[in-house]
């Protein structure tokens, strides 16, 4: 029997297959019926920095509207610095579901910048969850901020939230960095226990005929994954951090090509969103069924087994890559 099993952010999987952030997680059945199904770990859907700082300036301004007029307004709440409103309910939910299920679950956390709200990690690890997940979104707009100051605030980041939690720590990263490999690195000598390639920005598009802006989700397929699966090559070896691939796994291909460029998991959501929870089954009954096949006894042999690790130059190797590609194409008659 081929044994599925990994180890990710030092969580023992019983396979590689870990349903990412998505709406399937707002709905403690629909957390049921992942765990059912057969996935490996759960990563909750995020809770944004600027849900926890609204709610927190709203509460505070009903707190303080009458201290002026009213001696003893002060002490109407003890001073707690951050209140949870909205961020109580998504913690009470978190709760909830790892009550519920028998897999990790981890929490998602997305914010860019430093400040109060980053103890929300901590709450997160009282509330249940296993581990945290950063999601680091964010769109790089001022021309007067520099990559070296966005990654060092990141960095930053990264540092403080390690400083308030016990359990492991991922961080879900964007491609669109000047020299990945080193920004990885940076990442992980702050406390990064683990780091998710990539994230995946929603485009948004031109009505035309109304002359507005439309933002819509566009689902992804598996040509997504080339990209996440070339990074995941080149720094599996260099970094301690374990890595997660996602954006385009759809298939057991997909799933056994992350695992053989160097990843611990593979994330998804795009494919059980698009058709349902029935596919956990059959993606881990056709990688198991590849493995058998090609006479892989475990995921950790597959791991690494085509990585980059043993290319003295992978830049130059990329390189070579590129060139081959470009001469492989032929024209039409």
């Amino acid at each position: 029997m081929t044994d599925l099993t990994t180890t990710y952010l030092g969580l023992k999987l019983k396979n590689p297959v870990v349903a990412s952030a998505s709406p399937l997680t707002k709905k403690l059945d629909s957390a049921k019926k992942l765990d059912d199904a057969g996935v490996g770990a759960i990563v909750m859907y995020s809770l944004f920095e600027e849900q926890i700082i609204h709610e927190s300036l709203e509460l505070d301004h009903y707190l303080t509207r009458g201290t002026y007029s009213n001696a003893e307004a002060l002490s109407y709440l003890p001073d707690t610095g951050m209140y949870a409103m909205g961020p109580g309910k998504y913690l009470d939910h978190l709760s909830a579901v790892k009550q519920t299920v028998s897999v990790p679950v981890i929490g998602s956390l997305n914010g860019v910048s430093k400040g109060g709200w980053t103890k929300y990690a901590r709450s997160m690890q009282d509330a249940g969850a296993d581990a945290i997940e950063l999601n680091l979104y964010y769109i790089a707009a001022d021309p007067f901020l520099t990559g070296q100051e966005l990654e060092d605030t990141y960095v930053e980041l990264v540092s403080d939230i390690k400083s308030v939690i016990s359990v492991p720590l991922a961080v879900k990263l964007s491609p669109f960095v000047t020299a990945l490999p080193n920004f990885a690195k940076r990442l992980s000598e702050a406390g990064a226990d683990g780091l998710v390639l990539f994230n995946r920005f929603y485009q948004p598009d031109f009505d035309l005929d109304n002359l507005e802006v439309v933002h819509s989700v566009t689902l992804s397929n598996s040509d997504e994954l080339r990209l996440p699966l070339r990074w995941v090559s080149i720094l599996y070896g260099k970094i301690r951090a374990d890595l997660a691939l996602t954006s385009g796994v759809h298939t057991a291909t997909d799933v056994i090509k992350s695992m053989m460029a160097g990843a611990k998991v593979t994330m998804l959501a795009s494919e059980l969103l698009h058709n349902g929870y029935g596919r956990v089954p059959d993606i881990l009954a056709n990688v198991q069924a590849w493995m058998t096949e090609h006479e892989y006894e475990s995921i950790q042999q597959m791991q690494g087994s085509m990585s980059q690790q043993a290319v003295r130059e992978p830049a130059a190797f990329e390189r070579a890559n590129y060139m081959k590609m470009l001469s492989s194409w032929k024209s039409l008659p």
